[in-house]
């Protein structure tokens, strides 16, 4: 298979979107027969002519899981990025086949958790109308493909990763060797050095760095991932260069699909045959695949990547002026508004302008989820402030990329206004939780409780900015969901004796400092673990040094320190 029949490079003039990649009509032709094909499949299913079992591997190639109350319909967002119109397609599908609300998840897809059967095909009409789709949100294959929701916009980013994501995005969609893996496969992809993906804990996680000659390269992670087996991935090499990105991940695909282990669910992951095989009989075999392959068919040459970053467009930045000048004085009269500017705003690269990002964390509020009419306000503010663009964050929130500084207090007060001006970004209160027992069948606990109850003791915005950036992760079972592991403070929902409980687990980050959370002992009840969680942060604030982040008073402290604050009697 060539790279010209992998990706699709159209040079006929049309009408660009602004932020994400516009479709073709092969695009289009191909979502229009493959919900034809699933509508059938769903008519069989209802009459009976399938049964569940050979429905199932159907309806996961559409992204429709089956949960505790109801079908939930994971919509993928390919790499965070979605313009107004189809934040407005999600807030239909919210309104006319859910409950008024849809739920962001880790994988910056968006989910809808009360679906009823009969109704996906037309949720996924008005999805494909919108350019927007199901597939490769579950199943054995290459998934949602996930990156920096600052991409394009951040001023610290060395190349744009949305081009590189979308392009393995079309190169693994229908690819025939990969669409029927060992297991599930995760790429992250980010264009900064600093990691704002967790691509060390990804199947495969690509991190541009600065090159020779001026042009960036790669740095290429494998075998990461969470679940049973929490594994930091393994550096296979740190000079990819960009004409060679899909040669060598599909170097990588062959050796997993060959020598990965379909006997054992709990097995059959990269990371395990990584493990299995050691991170240098792994490359060796890798780099064999590669040196075998005639990788002109696959080269990534330059007018190739334009043409794809052309699909996306380009916004039309105005003239600095005094936006600065005018964002200052906002500050300077407004308290709470300055404080939000502080938490909820990255840097961009073009003067005059600043990203943002919108909290879906209010004090008390379920995390993630989002209501049908603030999807709405969302769009109509991308289109006002932010060239129609949104993202999703794998945090669990939405940015709005490209805002002008003179024109951030306008959409503050808007946000506020509809219940999304929450100053908290990496605050304790920016609660990252998997739906748990109150959707998942797979969940032995409830994540969505605990998380409020955090959420209501901590909401004093004081104290809050006093305790600083810590990042707390949820997750409902083992699987992971909820990313506890890279948590700097995570919990665990597990079964104890029929009952649910939680384990805390201290000291993970998923940035450049990279590491897995340490578990600080047993289970306890979910009231307990709320004390417990107090405790730790009451510890840390009588015993960091200076500005100290909690995660490095663990790290200086060590966890038989805090295990004792917990565990120790009175």
């Amino acid at each position: 298979m060539s790279v010209e029949t992998m990706i699709r490079n159209e040079t006929a003039p049309r009408i660009l979107p602004v932020g994400r990649y516009g479709y073709d009509e092969v695009d289009r032709a191909f979502l229009r027969e493959r919900i034809e094909q699933f509508r059938d499949q769903v008519k069989r299913r209802v009459s009976g002519a399938l049964t569940e079992d050979e429905f199932k591997p159907l309806r996961l190639m559409n992204g429709l899981y089956l949960q505790l109350h109801a079908y939930m319909l994971r919509v993928a967002v390919p790499y965070g990025t979605m313009d107004s119109a189809q934040m407005r397609a999600l807030a239909r599908i919210a309104r006319e086949y859910d409950r008024g609300y849809g739920h962001f998840t880790t994988r910056q897809n968006i989910q809808f958790n009360w679906m009823a059967l009969e109704d996906t095909p037309a949720a996924l009409e008005l999805l494909a109308e919108a350019e927007m789709h199901a597939i490769q949100t579950s199943g054995n294959c290459i998934r949602n493909i996930t990156s920096d929701e600052f991409a394009g916009a951040a001023q610290d980013e060395l190349l744009d990763p949305r081009v590189h994501a979308e392009i393995l995005r079309q190169w693994s969609t229908l690819h025939p060797e990969f669409t029927f893996l060992p297991r599930k496969f995760k790429f992250a992809i980010t264009g900064s050095p600093h990691d704002r993906t967790a691509a060390r804990f990804h199947d495969i996680g690509l991190i541009a760095k600065p090159g020779p000659h001026g042009r960036p390269v790669f740095e290429v992670y494998v075998g990461g991932g969470l679940g049973r087996t929490p594994i930091v991935g393994v550096l296979l090499r740190d000079d990819l260069p960009e004409e060679d990105l899909l040669a060598y991940q599909e170097a990588i695909l062959r050796v997993y699909n060959e020598f990965g282990r379909r006997d054992n669910i709990y097995k059959a992951r990269i990371k395990i045959l990584v493990q299995a095989l050691g991170a240098e009989e792994f490359r060796s075999r890798v780099d064999a695949e590669f040196a075998a392959m005639d990788r002109s068919r696959y080269r990534l040459n330059p007018d190739l990547i334009a043409a794809i970053r052309a699909r996306f467009g380009t916004p039309d930045f105005a003239s600095e002026g005094d936006a600065p000048a005018q964002l200052t004085k906002a500050r300077a009269a407004d308290r709470k508004f300055d404080a939000w500017v502080r938490t909820n705003t990255n840097p961009h690269k073009a003067p005059g302008y600043i990203s943002i990002v919108v909290s879906l964390k209010p004090a008390g509020g379920i995390p993630g989820d989002v209501t049908a009419d603030q999807m709405d306000l969302l769009a109509d503010l991308a289109d006002e402030y932010s060239f129609g663009e949104i993202r999703a964050t794998h945090l669990q929130n939405v940015v709005l990329a490209h805002v002008r500084q003179d024109k951030l207090h306008e959409v503050w007060t808007r946000l506020s206004a509809a219940g999304l001006g929450t100053a908290n970004i990496s605050f304790i209160t920016d609660i990252v939780a998997c739906p748990g027992l109150d959707y998942c069948a797979l969940a032995n606990a409830r994540s969505i409780p605990i998380a409020q109850k955090i959420s209501s003791r901590f909401a004093d915005p004081e104290l809050q900015e006093r305790i600083g950036e810590l990042r707390i992760n949820i997750s409902g079972c083992i699987n992971a969901c909820g990313h506890h592991h890279v948590a700097h403070l995570g919990i665990l929902g597990v079964d104890k004796r029929g009952e649910e409980a939680f384990q805390i687990t201290l000291g993970g980050s998923g940035e450049e400092d990279a590491s897995i959370g340490q578990i600080l002992g047993p289970a306890m009840s979910e009231d307990d673990t709320v004390e417990a969680a107090a405790r730790l942060i009451d510890f840390y604030l009588v015993n960091r040094k200076d500005d100290e982040r909690f995660l490095d008073t663990y790290r200086r402290l060590g966890t038989a320190t805090f295990k004792d604050v917990v565990y120790a009697p009175a």
